[in-house]
């Protein structure tokens, strides 16, 4: 049966042969080969397949089988550097089997081996940094001129008044040690603001703070260990926050007008109108709001690998003259209004508080769960968090007036400026499980507040006045509050657990097995799995808040005898030259951390301090005809030489780096027409 081998070959390994099954019979059969019909054209390759072909090789039966034979390795005819190097690899492939604990196959090639890596932790981008650096700067000059006879008055030069507040701001300095800081988005920057608070909270442990050297000062307090939740008012502790309302003076004719109702009663007036005479040369409102609530990095567990430096200053001043002089025939007048006096407050706040999450509570008593399994998220190098905010108003509203009443009603609005600067930023973070910090931590919240008001007014009375007539020349408010709030652990730093060494190891190694201590972690009770950040260099969370409000409101009020008197004896006469408010206020919430619990493996410095002050003067400068001489404040903001001297008097606010709020155009446009 020899030529059924051979079929079977062809059939199988050839092909030539297709084969069939008759169903019916349940029998195999293969085709038979259909050639080239006698008729056919003859094929070109026919004439290989002759009688005479023959061929050399040796017909055997079919036996399934391999036979290899390796071939043989010449080393001494082969290239040694060839067959060196191949030996080497081979060398090198042992020892990796060997180092994974690969089992061998007993049979096949080697070369079929698969060496593969362990596998290796997958991590994700972490967030960036958030910097913002917001700049508010107001600057007026309201100094009008008015004269309400036929008579001639000479201008007044009131360049005295920058020059006082150019004394009271140096003045100021001795309260505000932190109002000399310097924007920064740094690592290094932000670590000078910190190693500069510390050493000025050291230096006023062992030595006290500086006192003032000039003016009546109202207080002089400073204290390195502010109490939680005390309200410090003047440098005296109270338990309730004044209310802005109570003491806001009325504006008179400067306050908003009421929305009117919408009932159909009529507003016309019948009666005839009397003789008054109305003046508010004051009743300016000057306002600074900033608040910043800032969660950083939202996690329950905070691991701190450096040193943790946390840093509260609050530093507050105000400086203020209020000496006015009013004519002996109208102060002696029983007409006279009240004569209030200024109304300053410094007021401070430090809070601390714990957050609490929601919950709810699991009556089933069930074994308690841990993690087994997390999510890496890694940043390389430093993070910041820095918001910085500087407001400044700068506003002069020396008015120069000769009135008189002519007879009808009439009402003099030379003041009444309003001023403000609102600044609001709410950073929301992501929320992590546990934060791995690598390196330090700097944690700073600074707010420095400055009012300065200079309010000498005078009031005159020329010959044949009627002394019948209502002043108020005080009624100011000095106002500067602010608030440090805390959202973070309640009970001191824990110490470094060996495990949290031992996740940040396997973060850098990459190694997917989260470790076995951070698993059982009470902290993490209750987890399936865990969303860690890790971030390789140092956070530097900071919030620093700088308020200056500068207001000069010296006014010169001469009221003249009307030429109509006779006609109207029954003249009503209110002047108001103060009743101005300069109100500074700045809010800070930090969330350091949404649990109970933060790592730290190096040193902590924590450190608070709270400084206020305040000065009264009692200036007793009088005004002087104007001259043909520029005014002071026209040469500082015309002139670029430097100043000639070091008592120079210029007023001078500086803004960090940003100086071009300097070129800002006064913002009253009626000044140049009334004078």
């Amino acid at each position: 049966m020899h030529i059924e081998k051979i079929s079977e070959i062809i059939a199988h390994f050839i092909g030539l042969f297709e084969m069939t099954t008759d169903e019916m019979r349940l029998r195999t059969n293969y085709a038979e080969g259909a050639g080239p019909g006698a008729d056919g054209p003859a094929l070109p390759d026919q004439d290989a397949f002759t009688a005479a072909f023959s061929s050399d090789l040796q017909l055997k039966d079919y036996d399934p089988g391999i036979i290899y034979k390796s071939g043989s390795y010449e080393i001494e005819f082969g290239p040694a550097r060839h067959f060196g190097r191949v030996f080497e690899e081979s060398l090198e492939k042992l020892a990796a089997i060997a180092g994974k604990d690969i089992p061998l196959p007993h049979f096949g090639d080697p070369t079929d081996i698969v060496l593969t890596d362990e596998p290796e932790l997958t991590v994700f981008a972490g967030p960036g940094s958030a910097i913002s650096h917001v700049l508010q700067v107001n600057v007026l000059y309201d100094d009008d001129y008015l004269d309400m006879t036929d008579g001639v008055h000479p201008l007044r030069d009131t360049s005295f008044v920058i020059e006082r507040l150019a004394d009271f701001s140096t003045e100021a300095e001795i309260f505000t040690p932190f109002a000399s800081l310097h924007r920064t988005d740094t690592y290094d920057g932000a670590l000078k603001i910190a190693e500069d608070l510390e050493s000025y909270i050291q230096n006023s442990k062992d030595s006290g703070p500086a006192s003032p050297s000039s003016g009546d000062a109202t207080h002089d307090f400073s204290t390195t260990a502010p109490k939680n939740d005390t309200v410090y008012v003047n440098g005296e502790e109270t338990t309730d926050i004044p209310v802005l309302d109570d003491f806001l003076p009325d504006r008179g004719l400067a306050k908003l007008q009421e929305e009117p109702d919408d009932s159909s009663t009529s507003v016309e007036q019948t009666d005839p109108s009397g003789n008054s005479l109305d003046v508010t040369a004051g009743a300016n409102l000057l306002v600074n709001v900033a608040s910043v609530i800032n969660t950083g990095v939202i996690a329950s567990v905070t691991a701190v690998m450096g040193n943790y430096h946390q840093i509260d200053a609050i530093s507050q001043a105000f400086v203020y003259s209020d000496n006015d002089e009013i004519a002996s025939t109208l102060h002696s007048s029983g007409h006279s209004a009240d004569d209030a006096g200024t109304v300053a407050k410094n007021i401070a706040l430090f809070e601390h508080s714990t957050f609490e999450a929601s919950s709810h509570a699991d009556n089933d008593a069930v074994e308690p769960t841990f993690p087994n399994s997390w999510r890496v998220s890694v940043i390389d190098g430093d993070v910041s968090f820095v918001q910085w905010i500087e407001q400044y108003h700068f506003v002069t509203d020396n008015d120069t007036m000769t009135v008189t009443t002519s007879g009808s009603e009439a009402t003099v609005l030379t003041g009444g400026n309003t001023s403000i600067n609102f600044s609001s930023f709410f950073g929301m973070g992501m929320q992590y499980d546990l934060v791995i910090i690598g390196g330090n931590v700097l944690d700073i919240n600074s707010i420095t507040q400055i009012s300065l008001l200079y309010d000498n007014d005078w009031v005159r009375a020329e010959d044949g006045v009627d002394p019948g007539a209502d002043i108020q020349t005080g009624n100011n408010l000095l106002w500067n509050f602010a608030s440090i709030h805390n959202v973070g652990t309640d009970s001191p730093f824990a110490a470094m657990p060996d495990y949290m060494a031992a996740t940040q190891k396997a973060i850098e190694d990459r190694d997917p097995n989260m470790p076995e201590g951070l698993s059982f972690d009470v902290n993490f009770q209750g987890y399936a799995g865990l969303n860690v950040l890790y971030i390789t260099g140092n956070l530097y969370d900071m919030t620093i808040i700088k308020q200056v409000s500068i207001l000069g409101d010296s006014d010169d009020v001469t009221q003249a005898a009307s030429t109509i008197l006779e006609n109207n004896p029954d003249a009503t006469v209110t002047i108001d030259t103060g009743s101005n408010a300069v109100v500074n206020i700045a809010e800070i919430v930090d969330y350091d951390s949404f649990g109970q619990t933060t790592y730290l493996a190096g040193q902590l410095y924590s450190d608070a301090i709270l400084i206020q002050g305040g000065l009264v003067e009692h200036d007793t400068t009088q005004p002087q005809p104007a001259g043909d001489r520029l005014a002071n404040e026209v040469i500082a903001f015309l002139d670029n030489d430097d100043p000639a001297g070091g008592d120079c008097a210029d007023g001078v606010i500086n803004a960090g780096n940003d100086y071009s709020w300097s070129s800002a155009h006064p913002a009253d446009v009626m000044q140049a027409m009334v004078a």
